[in-house]
């Protein structure tokens, strides 16, 4: 009777299928699991607490997905749409630069802004929107797509590149480790070490790619100056 164990994979199939609520599918069959296998209700609690811990991080995403939504409704989004209509000289592209620039730099410290979903979304997407709209006036869905998907790409860029420019980054510990078990000696070090040139080689085609969305886009609408002139 031992595939009745797999009683929890059943559950999770038929919750996933019926579009019941994930998380309380996945305690439940949890839940169910640890019953059928012989574990007590106290057992399972303290092995769900040392999964919570083990997995704060996780946990702590989830919990920044409200906040997220909260500052959007009242107002996060305006008020940094706002501050780009201010400089009148920004691109689209040169935003999404700069954004890198402090994405690689706070990558090599540790500082983690997070990513698509807190990050991109509610506020470097939205700025890149108003860079592009106050320099070329109104843009088409396909363009304004294609500045939301380079905003996003350049968080990728940034995030894969030059994450292992910290000396305790996970990836340089990960490769370090490996390198180990396998009988090389290496230093984090000069893991991060080597990881800087590959971060400055990609910051400065994002740049040219940025750039070059900037002059199709110019291209395309001209600038809201030139189009004021010839009204």
């Amino acid at each position: 009777m031992e595939w009745i164990k797999l009683i929890g994979i059943l559950i999770i199939l038929v919750g996933f299928i019926f579009k019941f609520d994930t998380i309380a599918v996945v305690l439940i069959a949890a839940f169910v699991t640890a019953m059928v296998s012989g574990i007590s209700i106290v057992e399972f609690l303290e092995m769900l607490g040392e999964a919570f811990v083990s997995n704060r991080l996780v946990t702590l995403f989830l919990l920044t997905l409200p906040m997220i939504g909260i500052s959007e409704r009242f107002g996060l989004r305006q008020q940094a749409v706002v501050l780009i209509e201010k400089i009148k000289s920004l691109t689209p592209g040169r935003f999404i630069t700069i954004y890198l620039i402090i994405r690689e730099l706070a990558g090599a410290f540790s500082i983690r802004i997070q990513g698509h979903t807190q990050f991109i979304r509610p506020i470097v997407n939205p700025m890149a929107q108003a860079a592009a709209e106050n320099k070329y006036g109104k843009l088409d869905e396909e363009d304004e797509e294609k500045i939301k998907a380079r905003a996003a790409a350049n968080e990728n860029f940034g995030n894969f590149f030059a994450q292992n420019t910290f000396v305790a980054a996970s990836g340089v510990l990960l490769i370090t480790g490996t390198m180990k078990s396998l009988g090389y000696e290496i230093a984090e070090s000069s893991v991060a070490k080597m990881s800087i040139p590959i971060a400055l080689i990609v910051l400065i085609l994002a740049a040219g790619y940025n750039l070059l969305m900037d002059r199709k886009l110019a291209k395309k609408y001209g600038s809201r100056q030139d189009k004021g002139g010839q009204q």
